[in-house]
């Protein structure tokens, strides 16, 4: 596929979910944002620009081109075994899912991924623009283990771009200050990762931090036992971010995210460490 049909493609789907999204925040938000609106989106996305030059200059060729080279010289798991196309294409989509939940739980268990993964924490306010808000190293580092995950499972590059389209497309409706129903907001989290749930990963407590990692499907969080229904202080008055960085010009301002990871203190996050903020709370939340 031509980079020129692939950046097309992605681009307009990304304009078009941010502008889908913005209009649905703005018409029925779940909650009343913190922060400096105008701002804090210029920040955010202006990260995204920076790292999209960044991984251009640095990473040359896509994860479609690459999944490309992987199909035509047969490497990877599905280019080794006899699948319908459509069957490949569903298997590669769900496996790459489960690769970038796996990637999620990664970077918060390992101390040195984690300062790279707080930045996108760090947001004081939960919308649209923070589906995109990822430290620049960050975006290098999982976009390796994105183009290892593709050889080594053999997607198509169709497969790889729907792929990159939903995950991209899910992370900003995931991340979405929108109201959703309670009865739909159920029966969505069936299949995907819905705003209700993945907001709960934003929370200040740190037990509610580490659950919810899914991005697109929910149903690694269900099987492998990250899964948290609802944040104990509710979705109206849960504080989002972290408990170490609530200066807004430190957190939502360009410089202030660029040099975040290399602060002193990461607070109490890392999967395994009981922060001060869970003392006193049981687990009940994660079974409502």
């Amino acid at each position: 596929m031509p980079i020129q049909i692939e950046g097309a493609i992605r681009i307009g789907c990304f304009l078009g979910v941010l502008i889908a999204m913005a209009v649905w925040e703005a018409l029925a938000p779940r909650r009343a944002l913190m922060a400096h609106k105008p701002l804090r989106w210029a920040s955010n996305l202006s990260l995204v620009f920076l790292n999209t030059v960044v991984v251009r200059l640095v990473i040359p060729f896509t994860a479609v081109a690459t999944a490309a080279v992987a199909e035509s010289e047969g490497w990877g798991l599905l280019n080794m075994l006899e699948f319908p196309r459509w069957l490949q294409t569903v298997v590669a989509v769900i496996g790459l899912d489960l690769a970038i939940y796996l990637q999620h739980v990664m970077f918060h268990a390992v101390p040195a991924l984690w300062r790279l993964h707080m930045v996108h924490h760090a947001d004081l306010d939960f919308d649209v623009t923070t589906g995109v808000r990822f430290h620049t190293l960050e975006i290098v580092l999982s976009m390796l283990i994105k183009l290892a995950a593709i050889l080594a499972l053999g997607p198509s590059a169709l497969a790889v771009l729907i792929f990159e389209v939903l995950l991209n497309a899910t992370s900003m409706f995931n991340h979405g200050n929108v109201r959703l129903p309670q009865w739909l907001d159920r029966r969505l989290r069936l299949v995907v990762v819905t705003p209700e749930m993945h907001r709960v990963h934003h929370s200040v407590i740190s037990r509610e931090t580490n659950s919810n990692f899914g991005f697109n499907l929910p149903w690694w969080d269900y099987l492998l036992g990250t899964y948290r229904a609802q944040p104990a202080a509710g979705h109206e008055q849960m504080t989002i971010g972290l408990t170490q960085f609530r200066n807004e010009q430190l957190v939502d301002r360009l410089p202030g995210m660029i040099l975040l990871p290399f602060a002193w203190d990461t607070g109490e996050y890392q999967i395994n460490k009981r922060g001060p903020s869970d003392a006193g709370r049981g687990d009940s939340a994660a079974s409502e």
